[in-house]
């Protein structure tokens, strides 16, 4: 049997790793000159990492490297063992050339070894979900083609959707223009982003105030949610518990309190390309975006 594998950008919360056995690889961050690398909450001070950010502390992410990779997954090569990797999406970072690089090297040293990864093409809490449920199939015994098929399929129907309080982090990291930044701060208007069927970051509409961001983040699980009761429903807070806390509310009035829903804080790789207050909502869904963006 092979070896569960997932990545700190999937931001499943360390207590169902631990619970689940799964072995994960911790995405880099550099704050203040230092390299951290994001242990999905066991010691993650959320309030610490988003003040310095108000502050004007800026950190920055940055890709592993192919040797980064193979000292994650060779001392399982060689005890024998098999890797499956349920990752965040490729379209959101350069980093998956380098793990392909890792990867030949490693099958040139262990050729009765398979190194096999599935793409979620999702990020923060949307992939957690999919690599959540695919760990409890393969922990049950399935077999990693049984695995990356359910992966396959799956994620076709997990909804991920952001809004964020300043659209400036958003401009830093190449997602929007500085002039859509420029004008979205000085109208007050809250985008709402969501990560489409390729596993992109897109914008898929906009709304004045983070009451009513609120308020359409909740009303997204009514309208697309697909057995919503099934599945964990992932909410994320980039220091903004109230909102948070308002947001879950707001979805158990629509879809019921029977719901699963996990809230915690957002990660640091996610948040320095997002900020503070930025509230991310996932869910089992009929699409994966709106009809028509």
């Amino acid at each position: 049997m092979s070896v569960f594998f997932t990545d700190s950008n999937t931001e499943l919360w360390y207590t169902e790793i631990e619970k689940l056995g799964i072995q994960y690889i911790s995405m880099p961050y550099t704050l203040e000159g230092k390299e951290h690398g994001y242990d999905l909450g066991k010691t993650y001070d959320y309030k610490n990492f988003f003040s310095k950010i108000r502050k004007g502390i800026l950190p920055l992410t940055s890709a592993l490297n192919p040797q980064n990779y193979i000292e994650y997954f060779e001392p399982y090569l060689k005890l024998g063992e098999d890797i499956l990797y349920v990752t965040f999406s490729k379209q959101l970072s350069a980093t998956f050339d380098f793990l392909d690089q890792a990867i030949v090297v490693l099958k040139e040293k262990y050729p009765e070894r398979t190194v096999r990864y599935v793409d979620t093409k999702s990020i923060a809490i949307g992939a957690g979900i999919i690599a959540y449920e695919a760990a409890v199939l393969h922990k049950r015994g399935a077999t990693d083609d049984e695995v990356i098929a359910f992966v396959e399929d799956f994620r076709d129907n997990i909804a991920t959707f952001f809004t964020v309080d300043d659209l400036m982090h958003l401009k830093r990291g190449g997602r929007i223009s500085a002039v859509t930044a420029i004008l979205g701060t000085t109208l007050g208007l809250k985008p709402i982003l969501c990560v489409n069927d390729e596993g992109k970051l897109i914008s898929v509409d906009k709304v004045s105030g983070r009451k009513k961001a609120i308020r359409y983040l909740a009303s997204l699980v009514k309208t697309l949610g697909k057995n919503v009761a099934d599945y964990p429903i992932g909410i994320l807070h980039g220091d903004a518990e109230d909102e948070a806390l308002a947001l879950k509310s707001q979805i158990q009035e629509l879809v019921g309190k029977e719901v699963r829903i996990w809230l915690q804080p957002i990660g640091p790789t996610v948040g320095t390309h997002c900020g503070p207050k930025t509230l991310a909502l996932a869910f089992h869904a009929k699409q994966k975006t709106i009809k028509n963006n």
